[in-house]
């Protein structure tokens, strides 16, 4: 078994883990994410108890039950950099001893379920739909510092997509994380559209906005519209998705992402009122965790 140096895999002093202050025995093996620390409290409204809270940073968890099903629900801020930092210290969590630093012989297996908000792209994501991330591209670059990326991506529609979009190589290899498909069909059901998702590095000019700033490629958003591989197309823009689907699949985890549409980029419109329609959303994804 590996053992990990403290360089490596900081451990707090009281036993938690560096960044989110959670330790082994407070996690459960479903785990809600979403990216605003004040939505973990929405979450966990709807838990019949509670039995560990704790935050640190953009960094909030609380653990309890629903319906019987012991849950954890976990802020990780916003961005696929900060997914690494989560989803790497929820599989630590899991799978490595903190007293010893070593690897733990029995592979736990956690369910990540990315509950969030997102640009809808196409006529058939208006505002207020729920759109499910079947496959996410990632601008970030995340996956690329990782061995195995190629084994985990879905290289034809990488390169598919490249083609596509006469893809700038200074802003980095685009990648393709595939969620899990046994997790759609059970989270996704006949009320979430199931498509691709762009997991872009930033809001603004990543997404294609143009404040006082130019972008790049300033005809981006009409080309990811267009873009066609099989019977998939492009749905929405988040930040969140790629890594977490592609990280998941590196350490042998099931994640997926859902959001709702807050903004709809192909009608130029945006709903800034939309923290109680997300609520139905969360209690849809903990029906079905």
């Amino acid at each position: 078994m590996k053992h990990f140096p403290p360089s490596e895999l900081p451990i707090n002093a009281d036993g938690s883990a560096f960044h989110l202050h959670l330790k082994p025995e407070n996690l459960a093996d479903k785990v809600i994410l979403v990216g605003d620390p004040g939505r973990v409290e929405t979450v966990a409204a709807h838990f019949d108890s509670v039995e560990a809270e704790v935050a640190s940073r953009e960094f909030r968890t609380i653990t309890g039950t629903y319906k019987g099903k012991r849950i954890t629900a976990q802020s990780t801020g916003i961005g696929c950099d900060n997914i690494d930092i989560v989803v790497t210290e929820l599989d630590a969590l899991a799978n490595i001893d903190f007293t010893t630093r070593m690897e733990n012989e029995k592979f736990r297996q956690l369910t990540l379920v990315r509950i969030g908000t997102c640009g809808g792209l196409q006529p058939e994501t208006p505002i207020g739909t729920f759109v499910a991330s079947s496959k996410s591209i990632g601008f970030d670059g995340l996956l690329n510092y990782y061995a195995g990326r190629d084994e985990v991506c879905d290289l034809e529609l990488e390169e598919a997509f490249v083609k596509h979009m006469d893809w700038c190589a200074k802003k980095g290899a685009p990648y393709v994380a595939t969620a899990c498909p046994e997790l759609i069909e059970q989270i996704a059901g006949e009320d979430m559209v199931r498509g691709i998702t762009i997991a872009c590095g930033g809001f603004y000019g990543p997404q294609g906005r143009q404040i006082r700033l130019g972008i790049q490629d300033p005809n981006q958003n009409e080309k990811v519209e267009s873009f066609r591989y099989g019977d998939l197309k492009v749905c929405n823009f988040e930040m969140e998705s790629s890594a977490l689907a592609g990280l998941a699949s590196l350490f042998g985890h099931r994640a997926m992402t859902c959001c709702m549409v807050i903004a709809n980029r192909y009608a130029k419109e945006m709903n800034t009122q939309y923290k109680n329609k997300i609520d139905d959303l969360i209690r849809l994804v903990l029906d079905r965790i």
